[in-house]
């Protein structure tokens, strides 16, 4: 059965071997996997055939245990990282105090309930380490432009603190640029791999000398490179754009700066995934380790009983203003 409002289309599919839900607008559409953390497996640009996140390559796309190594597994879609990235112990005092947290968190490795509801596809999956309830429903604002909703409940009775941050692996090329607010000078580089420095500030876009490229471009996939860069300044408006600038293409991230008021960004080359590849990642806390983001005090905080609630949304088009 399927659901179809307006120009929406919500169906029921297979997608490899794993029950999986389509969306699509006239323009886009979109297909997730309950099973597989609720991923995202395809943003499709219907107009130009363009897909814009990474398959699983020669990784094998199956299910894994709670707990599980990110990079090991089949590293693609777009995932929910909560409530942390890098692991570590709960580091708050407290009942939950020492709990682990898995690497990128719990979402990504355990299934969800997804149901189609109102034109929209209602998400939803419980904390296993931490007592939360974590929802996203994703829906088409426009023809162009998918709305998705976040919210976590604290279940317990203690507050909690965590964040998120979102972790879609897009398709890059060597035409691809990466678009940020004006205003923006420096960026921090927090894992600099075979060329750039962690912990150094490198300035924003074109970087320092001895660069093989800008920052805001991504290299081939042969370069076996990877590295990661967070934003230290507040953006002028929570706004990231991945552009082709060969055919005019573009996806657009646009958030409100006071519910995520941190952004960075990963680039890798092939060495992780296999692809040329843009994380644009808005959140929450500040960066990547909850036992980080504590000592900075800057995380979200959820009191016994509290929604948080954030949203983001992802615009697709095609400018043709190509080079």
């Amino acid at each position: 059965m399927g659901d179809n409002r307006g120009n929406i289309r919500i169906e029921k599919s297979v997608y490899r071997t794993f029950p999986s839900y389509e969306m699509e607008s006239g323009l886009v559409r979109l297909t997730v996997v309950p099973g597989l953390g609720g991923k995202i497996v395809s943003l499709l640009y219907k107009p130009t055939g363009k897909e814009w996140l990474i398959d699983s390559g020669s990784r094998k796309l199956a299910a894994v245990p709670y707990g599980s190594n990110f990079i090991q597994a089949d590293v693609s879609g777009w995932d929910e990282c909560f409530p942390t990235i890098v692991a570590c112990e709960y580091p708050e005092e407290g009942e939950y105090f020492g709990r682990k947290l898995p690497d990128h968190g719990e979402l990504w490795s355990v299934p969800w309930e997804i149901d189609p509801v109102d034109g929209r596809l209602a998400g939803r999956v419980d904390g296993i380490a931490l007592p939360y309830r974590f929802s996203r429903d994703l829906a088409f604002s426009n023809e162009s432009t998918l709305r998705m909703s976040y919210s976590v409940e604290n279940t317990g009775d203690e507050a909690l603190t965590v964040f998120w941050t979102a972790h879609p692996l897009f398709a890059a090329t060597e035409h691809t640029r990466i678009v940020l607010p004006e205003g923006l000078d420096e960026l921090l580089c927090v894992d600099g791999g075979k060329v750039l420095e962690k912990g150094k500030r490198y300035s924003w876009p074109h970087g320092d000398g001895g660069l093989t490229r800008p920052l805001d471009r991504i290299g081939p996939r042969t370069a076996l490179d990877s590295r990661k860069f967070y934003a230290e300044q507040a953006l002028t408006q929570g706004l990231a754009v991945l552009r082709e600038n060969d055919t005019g293409e573009y996806v657009e991230m646009a958030w409100s700066k006071e519910q995520l008021p941190y952004f960075g960004f990963w680039i890798d080359e092939g060495e992780h995934t296999g692809y040329s590849v843009c994380a644009l990642e808005p959140c929450n806390g500040y960066y990547d380790s909850l036992t980080e983001a504590v000592k900075q005090g800057k995380h979200l905080r959820i009191a016994p009983g509290e929604i948080a609630g954030w949203n983001l949304d992802v615009r697709f088009g095609n400018d043709r203003r190509a080079e």
